[in-house]
């Protein structure tokens, strides 16, 4: 977590403030699941996360995760995106980023979505499309492998 990121305790507030405007409560998983997302301060698999917490928290089951990973996304405290062949990464909401990868070194560059913002305003305006830039990574040569022959 770094610096600018809110605590688990200010996002698990704000999570269960969401849960609860919608009907919904906070299970005893959600927490040590939360925690696991903070913790891991970046990209992170859902099976990494289900390790995570069962480390710390034996008893909770690997579809807890999974089941409270969705829920956060739901919420819009966290989100998941795919960076090429491997499994999907989760991030918190307050680190939205978009991702780059190198075809040919496997670099991952991360970069401001205000980058994509012409883009998106194109896509809107030609086609009525609204896009949502983070689920996927956009592929293609960094700037070291770019110049080599």
């Amino acid at each position: 977590m770094t610096a600018t990121d809110p605590g688990v305790d200010t996002i698990l507030a704000e999570v269960t403030d969401r849960l609860r405007q919608r009907g919904g409560r906070a299970s005893a998983g959600l927490r040590p699941v939360l925690e696991a997302l903070v913790a891991a301060d970046g990209h992170r698999s859902a099976e990494e996360l289900a390790g995570d917490v069962h480390t710390r928290h034996p008893e909770i089951h690997e579809s807890t995760v999974y089941r409270n990973l969705d829920r956060f996304e739901q919420l819009g405290v966290a989100y998941h995106t795919h960076l090429g062949h491997g499994p999907a990464l989760w991030h918190l909401t307050a680190s939205i980023h978009q991702h780059l990868t190198c075809e040919a070194c496997g670099a991952v560059v991360a970069v401001d979505p205000a980058v994509f913002t012409a883009l998106a305003a194109t896509l809107q305006r030609e086609a009525g499309f609204v896009a949502d830039f983070r689920h996927f990574a956009i592929s293609g040569r960094c700037a070291a492998c770019h110049t080599e022959p």
